[in-house]
């Protein structure tokens, strides 16, 4: 099981209880059947809005949870110990709230927060595009000011539940100035001319749908745009970092799954008259694993105080999600390696976190993208 947590207050220890006792009683039991068949599990993410889960790092009068980021992060950590597509999913949904938080006005935040923040619609986040993954400005997504109206028009790709989602928070250029020509749009589900494209296949996350977000001349009132015409790349980038947080929660919790699977195995199989465990060679090999989670673990808790006491960490959020997704990487790499012939079957669940690992160092910003911002705030 995940190492204890030194928790800021007994409010959190108690909501960190919660979420263990959720997770093992709800969704441990899921996980596989989902994950084989591909199911969404639309349900999963309501129950976890209903025990104020969705919204905890945003405020109380909105309809969240106000803890600190230290404890949501912890609690996405100990959801994707069990079910990396939940982690993945709820640390998505908070991003797609960010927008609304952060430049929303407070009649537009008062009119839709709080059921996002319950559960009671889900969101989705667009902003990568086939052709503009890590160079979100080339996107070419337009939204086009007809009196009070924009009409949106292009693709993004890369949705995480998408076709899935009740509104989408979607970035679209609506003026070709460099730099300020992005803007920001609150777009529900059942906008007409919003559809979803045949879901991507993919090696991991199964049950968390990925599909491009086709968008054919999407009407949306201008009322959905959130913050100034073109603070949009501002809104998109300043959630990047908080999102990158998440996803590094996310990558420590499989990460700690899978050392758990791992030493379970160890210590229950033997060889040369001994448990594995006990053979130096191997011995070895689960410390470096522990060593690795919790020096992952260290860093998202450090850039999440980072935030919490309201100082830059931008560069502190890129090295925890560089250090604890690569960490990761190697640790159900080394899971699978642990438990040998029987780690490569599905009758262990190491080979699944390794698949669902792969993709943690490729979105929210490649890791190569992550390096290239820490080099920059090294100027």
């Amino acid at each position: 099981m995940p190492a204890d947590r030194l928790m800021p207050t007994p409010e959190s220890a108690d909501l960190i209880a919660l979420t263990r006792e959720l997770v093992d009683d709800k969704l441990r039991p899921r996980v596989d059947e989902a994950e084989r068949t591909a199911t969404f599990p639309r349900d999963v993410f309501a129950m976890l809005g209903r025990a104020g889960l969705l919204g905890l790092p945003y405020p109380e009068e909105l309809g969240g949870g106000g803890q600190p980021y230290e404890v949501y992060l912890q609690v996405v950590e100990e959801i994707a110990s069990a079910w990396a597509a939940v982690g993945v999913g709820v640390s998505v949904h908070a991003l797609s709230c960010f927008g609304l938080a952060e430049a929303g006005t407070d009649e537009q935040r008062q009119r839709w927060l709080p059921d996002l923040l319950g559960g009671d619609l889900l969101g989705a986040y667009c902003l990568s595009e086939a052709h503009a993954g890590s160079d979100p400005a080339a996107m070419r997504t337009k939204a086009v000011r007809q009196g009070d109206d924009y009409v949106i028009t292009g693709a993004k790709a890369w949705t995480t539940h998408g076709g899935q989602a009740d509104f989408y928070k979607v970035m679209a250029r609506t003026s070709d100035e460099k730099g300020r020509g992005i803007s920001c749009f609150l777009v529900p589900a059942d906008a007409e001319g919003l559809t979803a494209d045949v879901p991507e296949q993919k090696m991991g996350l199964m049950s968390s749908t990925t599909a491009t977000m086709l968008f054919d001349g999407v009407r949306v009132p201008a009322e959905r745009r959130l913050g100034a015409e073109g603070q949009g790349l501002a809104i998109a980038l300043a959630g990047l970092d908080a999102g990158r947080l998440g996803i590094a929660a996310v990558a420590v919790g499989v990460a700690q799954g899978a050392l758990d699977a791992a030493v379970a195995y160890a210590q229950e199989r033997e060889a040369f008259g001994r448990a594995i465990i006990d053979h130096q060679g191997l011995g070895f090999l689960l410390a470096d694993m522990a060593a690795a989670v919790d020096s992952a673990r260290a860093t998202y808790l450090h850039a999440a105080r980072l935030k919490d006491a309201g100082r830059p960490y931008g560069r502190a959020a890129s090295v925890a999600k560089l250090v604890a997704t690569d960490n990761a990487m190697k640790v159900t790499t080394d899971a699978v390696q642990v438990l040998g012939g029987a780690g490569y079957t599905k009758d262990f669940p190491v080979e699944r976190y390794m698949r669902e690992t792969k993709v943690m160092q490729i979105f929210e910003g490649t890791n190569q993208i992550q390096r290239l911002v820490i080099s920059r705030h090294l100027k």
